[in-house]
């Protein structure tokens, strides 16, 4: 047997972190089931070996989320059964009505499973998705290179197998043949690395751009090989590659410029109709490579509100009801089925430094001081969630010690901040709030009566999710009532906010050569203990500069009514509407 490169034994120990993250989120109290069996590189280059895929999901963001995380590779042990080609075969009875049973085509997908949630999608493109309606709708039209499970592990998409070179610079990826999108044509190589070329160009505005940076070039041998040259090792690559974000799109599509336009994805459903405002539309994928989805298609319908949607998926108008209020939650009826999953998602008051009083620490730290987060947390959210640091990933969660305050709060030392930084008599804050999540304007008026307590005024505008993503993009506010998708890797959660050169650090609007040099580390850094503790450094030191106020993290709610075999997923990912079933 040969030995394992030093690089990708490092990677190995990543493997610890991902079941740790497994038994956080796998199982919560209502018996959501979240584990599955996921394949992983298994020879001595971290070469995974999953001929079916089918036990591998689709990655998704929350988030998002756009953003929920990642692990760099994961290396399994050994090769399953069957990828060698040397299962025997059945001995043949001489039955030929079994046989031709057997061979038979499966029965079509037939009826549509209702979804309904109270926002819209805002935008077609996959690169630039950052709302999470926008990413649970375009994740299950496009497939990725890589995927996540629902126990967040890292497993085979449209590669199906791949290795890192012996000092990690080169990532070889062997694609899925017989692939095609939903227009018709081939998924090959070529669309590969025009997927990965557009998400690199910074004209291109794509939200992932920072967590695959580190691809210098992308080459193709072959039509089912593409060659990942980096410029640094890279440990959190593999899950970045499984992200909605790093979608796989049509080469054609790109240099019609209709990637925006018209979605045209490999994904297990195919974009139909969207009648904006309203409902979207997509149809089974019959060939998809995992196999047909169960139903006939998908209707993604927007109602006004989530006591709408609880009213609805209580007489059956809607079969999955995506619920982000815990206030509706509690209320539905025992005729429906509750899923409630863990989160990695994060509520935040996102700040922009750059801006008039907030520039100075101080000042935040006085923010910081002066709001009581649980007091949001039980008022907002009627206690459903966790004060949280930065980091909400259980195998690198933040402390909450590194908060100011110690996260608590203390108005006496909130108003001597304030007086040290010459603000003592108070200013305003123009604060954007979204509607797509429920609790967002129950949040901005807790924290608005709480500021107002040490004499910060909060001017809040509640926007609709195309106006607020709009504002937010541009970094056009003083603050912004947040939920921000978390990540299974601290490097993907936030290189693109807390690096100089990250692509959102407009957002961030923080820096430093701290936070630059600790996320550097993090990326190359392969053994899982020194990832800890690099992280908790960063960690602290973001903290310790509170460029944001870091709240709570909470609960996904999915209610059901007429479905099985739906799997929700810590990351908000619907992608496994693929496997769902209507019944009754």
């Amino acid at each position: 047997m040969s030995q394992k490169p030093r690089w990708m034994t490092g990677v190995i120990a990543l493997i610890a972190a991902l079941m740790l993250l497994a038994a956080a989120c796998g199982n919560d109290d209502d018996g959501v089931e979240t584990g599955t069996t996921t394949e992983q590189p298994s020879d001595a280059s971290g070469d995974s070996s999953d001929d079916s895929g089918d036990d591998a999901s689709d990655g998704g963001d929350a988030g998002a989320s756009d953003d929920a995380g990642d692990a760099g590779g994961a290396d399994d042990a050994g090769d399953t059964a069957g990828d060698d080609g040397g299962d025997a075969a059945a001995p043949d009875d001489g039955d030929s009505g079994d046989d031709d049973a057997a061979d038979a085509a499966p029965p079509a997908p037939t009826g549509t499973l209702v979804v309904g949630r109270a926002a819209d999608v805002d935008v077609l493109d996959p690169h630039l998705a950052t709302a999470f309606q926008s990413v649970q709708a375009l994740e299950m039209v496009y497939d990725t290179l890589l995927s996540l499970g629902p126990d967040l592990a890292v497993g085979p998409g449209l590669a199906e197998s791949w290795e890192f070179s012996d000092d990690g610079l080169t990532l070889t990826m062997h694609l899925r043949e017989g692939v095609a999108f939903h227009g018709g044509d081939s998924f090959d190589s070529e669309d590969a690395a025009a997927s990965l070329n557009r998400i690199l160009d910074e004209e291109t505005g794509a939200v992932t751009r920072a967590n695959i940076a580190s691809i210098a070039s992308v080459d193709t041998p072959d039509s089912s090989t593409v060659v990942l040259n980096l410029s640094q090792p890279d440990a959190p690559i593999l899950a970045s590659l499984a992200d909605l974000n790093a979608a796989m799109v049509s080469a054609d599509a790109i240099a019609a410029g209709t990637v925006d336009t018209d979605p045209d994805g490999t994904g297990p459903f195919a974009w139909s109709d969207w009648q904006q405002g309203q409902a979207v539309t997509l149809t089974a994928n019959v060939d998809h490579w995992r196999g047909s989805p169960q139903v006939g298609s998908v209707e993604i319908r927007v109602l006004p509100d989530e006591s709408s949607l609880l009213a609805a998926v209580d007489v059956g108008e809607v079969n999955v009801a995506v619920i982000t209020d815990p206030l509706v939650a509690v209320l539905a009826g025992d005729d429906v089925e509750v899923l409630r999953t863990p989160a990695l998602a994060y509520h935040a008051l996102m700040m922009n430094s750059n801006r008039g009083p907030l520039a100075d620490q101080s000042v935040r730290w006085a923010i910081s001081c002066a709001i009581d987060r649980q007091g949001v947390v039980d008022s907002a959210a009627l206690g459903e969630g966790a004060v949280t640091g930065p980091i909400t990933i259980p195998a690198y969660q933040s402390s909450t010690d590194g908060l100011p305050c110690g996260g608590q709060r203390d108005v006496a030392e909130a108003e001597r901040l304030l007086a040290e930084a010459g603000q003592g008599d108070g200013f305003e804050l123009n604060v954007i709030v979204p509607t797509f999540y429920a609790s967002a304007v129950n949040e901005a008026q807790v924290i608005q009566a709480q500021l107002g307590d040490v004499g910060i005024d909060l001017d809040l505008e509640v926007l609709e999710t195309d106006v607020y993503v709009d504002r937010w993009l541009a970094a056009d506010f003083d603050a912004a009532v947040a939920l921000n998708s978390g990540k299974i890797d601290p490097h993907q959660m936030y290189v693109r906010y807390w690096t100089s050169d990250g692509n959102l650090n407009a957002i961030a609007s923080y820096s430093s050569d701290t936070l630059d040099e600790l996320m550097a580390a993090g990326r190359v850094e392969t053994d899982q203990a020194a990832r800890v503790e690099i992280y908790a450094d960063f960690s602290e030191a973001l903290q310790e500069a509170s460029p944001w106020i870091w709240i709570y993290h909470g609960f996904e709610y999915r209610i059901l009514n007429g479905v099985e075999n739906f799997t929700p997923m810590p990351t908000g990912s619907l992608q496994y509407l693929r496997e769902a079933t209507l019944v009754g």
